[in-house]
């Protein structure tokens, strides 16, 4: 079938169908500079010549600059970095290519599993003259010692270099000392908390290997970056030369915009019947369209958010297929995090070779697994950015034929907007990937590791950045860096890198422990283990349901077991946030946007029982939690008095701020490379430091994590759109599509979605048609 006869049947849930058509290629020769064996390996596999970007790609990287080339999905990118890497390698064996006295070596790192072994897989025609191994965690000791002594093309994790390279260099001297090339595959994934940490974990990989004499050329790579050459040079602290002009062929493709109908349902505050509150899930409908292009024998990867939506997904189309065509069913499989290692390659096999018709994933096959022959993507959900869902429609289309990717909306705010508004979906750049190497929390554990890893000295504080000083002096005031004549000297027994966490923040994860069997079930992050594990919540792991004995603070661990109570729960909690100190602020009329320090005091309080069987809410419970202070970055905006009175009634002013706050938070994602589960936010009728209404939306991570500030850089443009997002929903007076959040404290009380919009009006009078930081 033709994927896109679905469009046609299901017309009236198509929002919007956009047409890209086919692009020709740009050729270039093979330059001379390439070794004889590693061209062979590349014309076996059908490649006799470049196209124009790798070509530029590889000249500059041949030069010794550091580049980044960001190009489209399937342009060809991985050619551009492995093939001057293994003339290096191949020059090497016949010792024209020494790096004093080592052979060259070479450093991939990727940001998943998947991605790691996916590029292992393509170098299987180099094994002549590279030796390649990953190493990770699934590795056995034996393999990782085999790699550290004779690999020479490494291909590894941000995660495993910080964790077990880089603190133990003196072991993976031969390969740091010989690096000739740094590959940094899918760079855009590395924004945010995660973003500082991998920028810092690149840095000390720097000055190790300069420590051994090596000085290596980075080449990064990634489809959807903005500014490629800032975003590169901020994350590796080097000067980084853009490739960025596509030249490689790519068939015609179809993008649908689809929005599931509304549905008679209940409120999700009180529980009574209402029409039209909630939209069909996302999930039931993706499962649906898998169904329907299985049928029709079209290859088809479902991307979805979370794993056990994932799970729902392949379900749904499971069950039908068992009704139509039994034989299809075992041709439709899941793809998710916690799959052994065997049984994720063997999914991709199966993938690949066309075994497999439908495949519901989480973001684990986003980025740059190679799968030719799909026909057709279903985005469950917009994934939180515009790179994010160019890289997911990107794994169709690969082997030449047209394709079709869609994008089912969710009942979500931001997914509202977006399938309503598709100019700013794909009429528009991809994000900055915003990121910040000078929080202090990231910066402090990375400059205890580089001391453990060798002393640090003055010289290196520009590689580190501005704060440096000012962190190794908070170090050394702690007692875990001492100075001496030559350094800063780490002086703990404990290993410097466990002190950061560079996939998360917030402190160790907490512990899930079945009580009958003792048997660790799951963790569940620090930061919202007070709302997810507190003592009576009801706890759902891998479709089980469980419910919490007892939440021990101290320790961070939770004891459940399992159970099917006829509720679920919903934790409440109270906020307060307090201005630390104003940064930047710009006045709009009687409105003014600020961003600054604030410290944030959360406290579970309380947590509600929901009837599953459509009772409402059966009681409320108390609970004695401690309060947690988050110290962060946060852009707020208020209205003077007198222009909040000519606007709303008193008694209107709190469920307005509510409800603009919620609409924010889940609008935000559109313009910073975040999710709204990275940000929170508080909004008041009275705040004591600024006298009057305000809305505060802030970074979930300590120290900031750069989202709050992008969103004060583009105040007029965020908020703009958000009152046009609760202007344009349907609903009469509020749902998940407009202003109520899943993440709320309150219970979404109190909610206004009609005075939100008039504060919002009152708000923008006097906004400039830029950012605020483009009018200071």
């Amino acid at each position: 079938m033709d994927p896109a006869d679905l469009v046609l049947r299901y017309g009236e849930r198509v929002t919007h169908v956009e047409r890209v058509p086919e692009r020709e290629a740009v050729v270039e020769p093979w330059p001379d500079w390439v070794d004889p064996a590693v061209r062979a390996m590349y014309e076996a596999e059908g490649i006799a010549a470049l196209w124009g970007h790798q070509a530029e790609a590889l000249h500059q990287v041949h030069e010794g600059r550091h580049v980044v080339i960001s190009t489209g999905t399937a342009s060809g990118k991985s050619l551009a970095f492995q093939a001057p890497a293994l003339t290096g390698l191949a020059e090497g064996r016949s010792g024209s290519a020494l790096r004093g006295n080592r052979l060259p070596t070479v450093l991939y790192l990727a940001p998943t599993k998947a991605l790691a072994a996916d590029q292992l897989r393509r170098l299987s025609g180099a094994r002549d003259f590279a030796r390649p191994a990953t190493v990770d965690g699934d590795n056995s000791r034996e393999e990782r010692v085999w790699a550290r002594d004779h690999a020479n093309y490494l291909l590894t994790n941000p995660d495993t270099l910080h964790h077990s390279i880089l603190p133990a260099h003196a072991r993976w001297a031969r390969v740091l000392g010989g690096l000739s090339h740094v590959v940094i595959d899918e760079c855009h994934h590395y924004r945010g908390v995660f973003g500082a940490h991998v920028a810092h974990v690149l840095r000390r990989l720097r000055r190790v290997c300069a420590h051994y004499g090596a000085e290596p050329t980075f080449v990064l790579s990634s489809a959807t970056v903005a500014e490629p050459e800032v975003f590169a040079g901020r994350l590796t602290g080097l000067d980084v030369v853009p490739v960025t002009d596509d030249a490689s062929p790519h068939a015609a493709r179809t993008i649908a915009l689809w929005e599931p109908p509304l549905l008679p349902g209940r409120d999700p505050v009180s529980g009574d019947q209402t029409e039209g509150v909630v939209r069909r899930a996302a999930t039931t409908e993706a499962g649906e369209l898998l169904t329907d292009l299985v049928i029709g024998k079209v290859r088809t990867l479902a991307f979805v958010r979370s794993r056990r939506g994932a799970e729902s997904v392949a379900a749904t189309a499971q069950r039908r297929l068992a009704e139509v065509d039994p034989e299809l069913v075992a041709r439709v499989a899941t793809y998710r995090g916690g799959y052994l290692p065997e049984e994720r390659r063997e999914l991709e096999q199966r993938l690949r070779s066309g075994d497999l018709l439908g495949l519901a994933s989480t973001n684990a096959l986003e980025l740059g697994i190679d799968v030719a022959g799909l026909d057709a993507v279903i985005s469950v959900g917009f994934p939180g950015t515009r790179a994010a869902l160019q890289q997911q429609f990107g794994r169709a289309g690969r082997s030449g034929r047209d394709s079709i990717g869609i994008l089912v909306a969710r009942d979500d705010p931001l997914d509202t907007f977006l399938v309503h508004h598709p100019e700013a979906l794909l009429g528009a750049p991809v994000e900055a990937s915003v990121f910040d190497p000078d929080n202090p929390y990231v910066l402090g554990p990375h400059l205890a590791a580089a001391a453990q890893e060798i002393p640090l000295t003055e010289a290196d504080f520009d590689m580190f950045g501005p704060r440096t000083a000012e962190g190794v002096q908070a170090l050394e005031a702690a007692g875990w860096l001492r100075k001496r004549s030559s350094g800063w000297y780490w002086t703990k027994r404990e290993r410097a890198s466990d002190l950061a966490d560079i996939r998360s923040s917030g402190g160790a994860p907490v512990q899930i422990v079945d009580a009958v069997t003792g048997r660790l079930i799951g963790t569940v992050d620090a930061g919202s283990a007070d709302s997810a594990v507190h003592e009576g919540a009801v706890y759902v792991h891998q479709g089980d349901v469980h419910l919490v004995d007892d939440y021990d603070v101290e320790h961070g661990v939770a004891i459940v077991h399992r159970d099917d109570p006829d509720y679920s729960t919903m934790a409440r909690s109270v906020t307060e946030i307090t201005v630390t100190g104003t940064e930047r602020t710009t006045q709009w009329g009687r409105a003014a946007m600020s961003f600054g320090s604030v410290d944030v005091v959360n406290q579970v309080v309380s947590y509600m029982k929901r009837s599953t069987t459509g009772g409402g809410i059966l009681g409320e419970e108390l609970l004695d939690l401690p309060a947690r202070t988050l110290q962060t970055k946060a852009v707020w905006w208020t209205l003077e008095p007198s222009a909040v009175a000519a606007a709303l009634e008193t008694g209107d002013v709190p469920g307005a701020a509510h409800a603009a706050e919620h609409a924010a938070i889940g609008l935000l994602p559109l313009l910073a490379t975040c999710d709204r589960w990275d940000i929170g936010g508080v909004s008041t009728a009275l705040h004591a430091d600024t006298g009057t209404m305000t809305v505060f939306v802030y970074d979930g991570y300590p120290g900031g994590a750069g989202f709050a500030e992008r969103g004060y850089e583009l105040a007029a443009r965020w908020l703009r759109v958000t009152r046009e997002a609760i202007v344009a929903c349907e609903c009469a007076a509020g749902c998940p599509s407009c202003v109520y959040s899943p993440k709320c404290g309150n219970g979404n009380e109190p909610l206004d979605k009609a005075a939100a919009v008039r504060l919002l009006d009152a708000l923008l009078t006097d906004a400039p048609p830029e950012s605020p930081a483009s009018q200071e």
